[in-house]
């Protein structure tokens, strides 16, 4: 196994590098009649795009996404959707003086030790510009759910140690779009703003926290032990570059505490068995219980800052190392639709093997 694919009977296979020509994506198992709306598309890949404001790498790219196959006259046919993004602003140069140093918390050497080769323009293969490509087909994934009244929306709740710590029924979400760090609650978002630049004015990173809540699964998407849902979308969230942690609803805070707080109870809710509390986070043995899916996703932060690091290069020799290159200080508000783009591919495996499993 490659590991470049996700899902089961909705496969994303994704491949490119950073600075190669393109990057793109093949779905196999979309269902045929779907209606692809191209904007939509669009739309999510301009939340990702670099560029957007001073807090965000600098490189311009359009993202403007090919459907090369898989779509007639606006509906999908049920055979394999490629999408292609070309890369318009590559600058392989800048990295040329790294080829033989091994920069620090990349995926440089490690994927020199696992393939004997790597590729340093911009990391290749391990650089985020692939999530591009995932954010185009889990915008189809979206589309997807969209049409089984399933939405999803991620958040900014945390910039470093500043936190937002109101529950998320009590903020308007449709106010993250307007910020330019993701945050839906404008008094802690301009105080992640502020705490990002000045940040970036000292040559350093920052990381932060995504929440990710999803309405309308109903009971009964996922599968036992190894496939459990919470797994399956576990494994997508760390797929992401600089995820290093995942908590499904109350997360590490029901650890310290007791089941008679943190377990769910059901109660008869509109003529439906619902659960009354949600500590569990829309999730119990693995499988959807009806009610709103919630995680959270903590980001490192960004490995490439300009301050200069020690590190050595292939043969072991000391280098004292300043990594140049279109960096972002935060990575967190450009990563919310890749969050949503994951969570959507997942959701759309699911909705699919849920299906199946009963006819």
């Amino acid at each position: 196994m490659s590991g470049n694919s996700i899902g089961s009977l909705f496969r994303v296979t994704t491949w490119g590098e950073s600075h190669g020509p393109a990057i793109g994506a093949v779905i196999d198992g979309c269902p045929a009649g779907l209606p692809i709306n191209p904007s939509f598309i669009a739309r999510q890949l301009a939340r990702r795009r670099p560029g957007q404001s001073d807090l965000a790498s600098p490189r311009q790219e359009s993202d403007e996404c090919e459907i090369l196959s898989g779509v007639y006259e606006g509906l999908s046919t049920g055979t394999p959707i490629s999408l292609l993004i070309k890369n318009t602003n590559q600058r392989p140069g800048d990295y040329q003086h790294l080829s033989n140093v091994y920069r620090p918390s990349h995926a440089d050497f490690t994927y020199e030790a696992r393939y004997g080769r790597r590729d340093h323009r911009g990391g290749g293969r391990s650089s985020a510009r692939e999530t591009a490509a995932r954010v185009a087909a889990g915008a189809i994934a979206q589309l997807f759910l969209l049409d089984l009244a399933v939405h999803i929306d991620a958040f900014v709740t945390g910039i470093g140690e500043i936190t937002l710590d109101i529950p998320y029924h009590e903020l308007d979400l449709s106010q993250a779009e307007k910020s330019i760090v993701g945050c839906p609650h404008p008094p802690t978002a301009k105080r992640m703003a502020d705490h990002i630049a000045g940040v970036k004015e000292e040559g350093d990173s920052l990381g932060g926290t995504i929440r990710c809540i999803v309405r309308g699964v109903p009971a009964g998407w996922g599968d036992p032990v190894f496939d459990r849902l919470e797994a399956d979308l576990g494994k997508a969230m760390l797929s992401i570059n600089a995820v290093k942690g995942v908590a499904f609803g109350a997360g590490f805070e029901a650890a310290r505490g007791k089941g008679s707080v943190y377990n769910d109870t059901y109660s008869m809710i509109d003529g439906m068995i619902k659960s009354v509390t949600n500590h569990s986070g829309g999730i119990q043995g693995g499988i959807s219980n009806g009610a709103d899916i919630i995680f959270d996703v903590a980001f490192k932060p960004v490995s490439s800052i300009p301050r200069v690091q020690s590190t050595v290069d292939r043969q072991g020799n000391p280098v004292a190392l300043q990594i140049g290159g279109r960096h972002d200080p935060c990575v967190v508000p450009r990563a919310l639709p890749i969050v949503e783009a994951m969570t959507a591919i997942v959701l759309a495996d699911h909705a699919l093997r849920a299906r199946a499993a009963k006819m």
